[in-house]
Formats: C-alpha cells, structure tokens, sequence
C-alpha cells in the first residue's frame, strides 16, 4: 500500500489530506476562526454539578461550558502514598464527592465542541510526543497494537520500563518502531519538562485560563501520521516546509528525503492531484462502486445510516452471486467513507440481504479487515436479526460534513423543500386570509416563476377564480431572486396604486428585450420577460436569443402584447432594460 501526505497552506486555512492507493482516505482542516481545542490544558472553575447526570460543567474560557463526567473527575496524582489511597477510596465516590462549585481545577479536553454541545474534559492527562506518550496521572505501561511483530514490541516494552519514572504510565507510539533507547529517552525528558511547565502555569493562573496548546495541524500530522509508511510529504508552503525539515532533522532525519516543496502556483495542490474533487464527493449522499452499486450515506441526530444498492450492476452469475460481490465491494468503500467523512456514533449498514450464512460471514470479516487502517477506534456489533450490521466509532471532532456545510436556512435540516403545488396552494390560502381582513381593492404578490406560473393557470383560469372567490384584484408576480418556498407582499391597496407597482411596462413603451423561446401555442410569436412578466412579441419566433426592440401594444396583469420596431422608433420613448 503506498501512502502519500499533502499538506497546503492557505490564508484562513490549513487543509491535510491522505492519500492510499491513490484514493482519499482522510482528510484534516484547520481555520484560525475556529481553532481545535482537543489535547489542550486549561484551569477551569466548576460553574455547575449536577447529581443526577453525575456531571459538573466547567468554565474553560468557551463560549460554551465543558462537559466533565464522573469518571473524568477523579484527582490527578500527587505523587504520594496518601493521595494513591485517596484516590483508590474514591473510585465509588459521586461527583459531589469530586469536585465543587466555584473550585478552580486542571482539566484537558478530550472531544471537540460539536454542534450545541460544550468541550468533553477530563483531569487524566495525555501528552503525545514523537515517540511516546506520556501520562502523568496514571502508573501503567503500554505498547501501540499497531506495532505487530512480537520481538519488536517485547523489546520497545523492555526500553520502555527502562526508561519510565515510577508514578507516570507512558505508551509506546507506532512511530517508535525501530528506535533506540537514547531517542525514546530524549523524547520523554522533553515530555517531562513540558509536564513541568504546566504543572509551573497552574500554581499562578487564574481560571479560566489556557495553561498548554497541543501543537498545529501541520506539526500534529508529522507527529502523528509521517512514518516510516508514508512514501511521500507533499507541501505548498515554504516557510511550513523548512519548520518540518527542522523538526525531522531532530526527531527522524531518515524522513527528511521524502517531504517535497510543491512550486507550482498556477494549480493548487489539491487541484493537481484531484483531491478538490474527491472532497466535494465526500460530502453528496450516493457514493458509487466502481462495479455500478452504491452507498446512500444518510446522517441523524442520533446515528448514520448507510445503505448498499446493487444500482447498475448485474453480475455475471446468479443473484447471490450478484449480491456478494456487491456487499465484498460495499465493505471496502463503506471503511474508508467512514475515515473520509469522520463519521462517528453510532453506524448502521443495511447490506443486501444474503441468504448464504458462509456469505454474511466473509463480509464481516473484510469489514473487520478493513477498519485495522482506522486510526479511530471502531466495534463492530454483529448482525442484528433484521440483517443489519451495528458499529461504533469513537467521537471526538467534527466530522466533514460539519467542518465544511451548515445546515440550509430553507430547509433547516430537512433536506427537501415544499413542492411548487404545496406552495401554490399556500399561497392562495395566505392571499385568501390577507384580504378577508383587509379592506384593500387588490394585493400584488411575488413568488417564484414556477410557483407564480401554478397561481395564474392557463389562460389566467386559476388567477380568476380566486378573484371570484375574494372579490378582489390580485396580481401575481414571478421572480427568479424568490425562493421556492417564500412569499412577498409587494402591494395591498387601491386599484390605481397596487396596478402601478404590478405593471412592470405600460402601452407604448419601446424596451430592448432579449427573445427567450418560442411560445408555446403559436410558434410564430417570441416570449420575453421583465422581472419574471411575460412579454408576448409577434414574429419573434425565429429570434431565439436574439436582443430586440419591443413596443408594447397591449399590457394585461399576467402578460403584455408587443411587436419588433426599426431603428427609426423616436429615441425618447426607447428604454433599455439591463
């Protein structure tokens, strides 16, 4: 599998992308306006401690309170025999018994603020190296499951006892494979001096207060992702390009060779390398197979949905067959959407159904063999009696969809919008209500042109009936600027005032128009509009696209008459419409 990093730098953001395979796999972005906050140290002020959810909320300096749990409440360690059997007799305590209001405690976050909820803390701490991480609350030591050759693990572990304190815990990361003892000891010393000069910041701050910052985006994915697997660093910025030589140049100068400066300023990174489109296909809910099925990837308050369809494809040999393959295909797809897309909660995979129990199993285990790439931790359930396949992904930042879309301001999160007929007859019932308590002789409306166009009816029919049923003038007016589910209340009033705000020409008037189409029952004559009202041009028929010169000679509510003038038309009546 060959792995490629790029990383480009732009002004207001920072965007990573991870390539296997010459597929998109993850995908990171960072903007100043909202910073991540995950792995950072704060002094926090407890503000509230709620007994029945076993929870306190505390003031990290947010907008919004952060979230610390029970279990996440438990003191730090002391370094002492008395605070260990301190701690050990609150392991059953309540939250009560942990924390109170208005105590100033150390806290770090563990999961981004995501939609309307705050920051998730914890008073464990984790500070992540190059090669270790450190743990100062805990005594325990522990090795990366993704460092699979057991000699290899059986001798980090022993350097690892070596060189821990007693009272801290450390783990082992990936990227340590192969090290030696001198490199993981310089990189803890520089984890325990950074221990220290927070543990420094908390004895004279006051809350809320930032005590440490994890570090960039830029610096987190050298840290955290270029490895000995990664093939090649790509990235667009040069003063971030020689930050990163320094850094490798003391952590792991073998890997300075494979990061590359990218020159070109004509097209973007992610332009030259077909990453813009494939993150703009991270977003649509169909993701097709190459084979011709599909994913429809659907997103709840509660869980995400995603669905396999056999689309196009047929197969070759019988239908469980044709189903297999598709669910094979399906799995691998649906393990890197999850990566892509950050999808995390709760998952349901509705596979197509297989009658083979051999079958269900190998899909199964392809889905477990292709979520191992998953840095995010992922549990696979088991099938459920109706054929559904239930996962887990741990939560802890925003997933895609949040980062780069909000949610529409029509249909706010529904994700359809009213048909043109509802909206036609919403608006009859508004317009029926306006003039029942209005002692106005007509009403001017605007709607969208498809909208406007079900109001009027052929011939003006739908229009005269609700006339007749109101006694009243109405007027109706299409615009492309309204949107389909919005009504506009242009004009209520007498006669001679409403027709004169409705009427967007009078006879006589020479416009320059543009021809739009023929019209529909006398391809003879040419239809133009001005804001959305229709002009009916004799003989334009053949002019399709052409700018005219129209003189008006009859004008309606819902469409105006007029015929094609020469250039010998007085100038002072002719007006040019833009």
């Amino acid at each position: 599998m060959e792995k490629e990093i790029f990383i480009n730098v732009d002004y207001g953001e920072t965007r990573v992308a991870v390539v296997e395979d010459g597929s998109l796999v993850e995908v990171y972005i960072e903007r100043p306006i909202n910073e991540r906050v995950a792995g950072s140290l704060y002094k926090a002020r407890v503000e509230n401690v709620l007994p029945g959810m076993q929870a306190a909320f505390v003031d990290i300096g947010l907008e919004k309170n952060a979230f610390l749990y029970v279990d996440d409440a438990l003191p730090p360690r002391g370094g002492d025999d008395d605070h260990e059997e301190l701690v050990e007799s609150m392991k059953k305590a309540t939250i009560r018994d942990l924390v109170r209001v208005k105590q100033e405690i150390v806290v770090q976050v563990i999961k981004e603020p995501i939609g309307t909820k705050g920051a998730r803390v914890t008073r464990h701490f984790t500070l992540p190296g190059r090669y270790l991480v450190l743990m100062p609350t805990v005594d325990s030591l522990g090795v990366s499951r993704r460092i699979s050759e057991d000699g290899e693990r059986e001798r980090l572990r022993k350097l690892a006892e070596k060189i821990k304190p007693d009272g801290v815990g450390i783990i082992v990361r990936t990227v340590a494979e192969g090290k030696s003892e001198h490199e993981l000891k310089m990189d803890l010393e520089f984890l325990g001096r950074l221990w220290g000069r927070i543990q420094a910041r908390a004895k004279q701050a006051t809350a809320p207060a930032l005590l440490h910052r994890d570090l960039g985006l830029v610096y987190r994915i050298v840290r955290d992702l270029f490895a000995a697997d990664v093939a090649r660093l790509y990235i667009d910025s040069h003063a971030e390009y020689e930050r990163i030589m320094e850094l490798l140049e003391a952590t792991s100068p073998e890997l300075k060779g494979r990061v590359a400066f990218y020159q070109n300023r004509d097209r973007c990174l992610f332009e030259q390398h077909g990453l813009d489109a494939q993150v703009e296909a991270a977003l649509k809910k169909k993701v097709w197979l190459k084979s011709g099925g599909y994913l429809v990837i659907d997103h709840t308050e509660a869980l995400t949905v995603i669905d396999v369809n056999t689309g196009k494809f047929v197969g070759t040999k019988d239908l469980a067959d044709t189903v297999f393959k598709t669910n094979m295909e399906a799995v691998k797809e649906i393990a890197r959407q999850l990566r892509l897309r950050d999808i995390g909660g709760i998952i349901i995979v509705d596979f197509i159904d297989m009658e083979q129990a051999d079958h269900r199993q190998r899909v199964l285990d392809a889905l477990h063999t292709h979520l191992k790439r998953d840095r995010t931790k992922t549990n696979i359930l088991g099938l459920t009696e109706l054929g559904l396949v239930e996962l887990t992904r741990k939560k802890a930042r925003q997933g895609l969809s949040a980062v780069m879309q909000q949610p529409c301001p029509y249909c706010e999160g529904r994700g359809r919008l009213m048909s043109e007929v509802a909206m036609a007859a919403r608006v009859r019932r508004e317009i029926r209500r306006i003039l029942r308590h209005s002692e106005g002789e007509a009403i001017l409306v605007e709607v969208h042109p498809t909208v406007a166009a079900l109001l009027i009816g052929s011939g003006g029919s739908s229009l005269k009936e609700l006339e007749r049923e109101t006694g009243k003038l109405v007027y109706i007016k299409g615009s492309g600027a309204v949107h389909v589910e919005d009504m506009n209340l242009r004009a209520l009033g007498s006669k001679e005032e409403v027709e004169a705000k409705a009427l967007p020409v009078r006879l006589g008037q020479i416009l320059g128009l543009r021809v739009e189409e023929p019209h529909v029952s006398n391809p003879w004559d040419g239809i133009a509009r001005v804001d959305g009202y229709v002009v009916d041009i004799e003989g334009a028929g053949n002019l399709v696209g052409a700018d005219v010169q129209v003189e008006i000679t009859r004008a309606f509510r819902t469409y105006a008459k007029g015929k094609l003038v020469t250039d010998a038309a007085p100038p002072a009546e002719r007006i040019q419409l833009s």
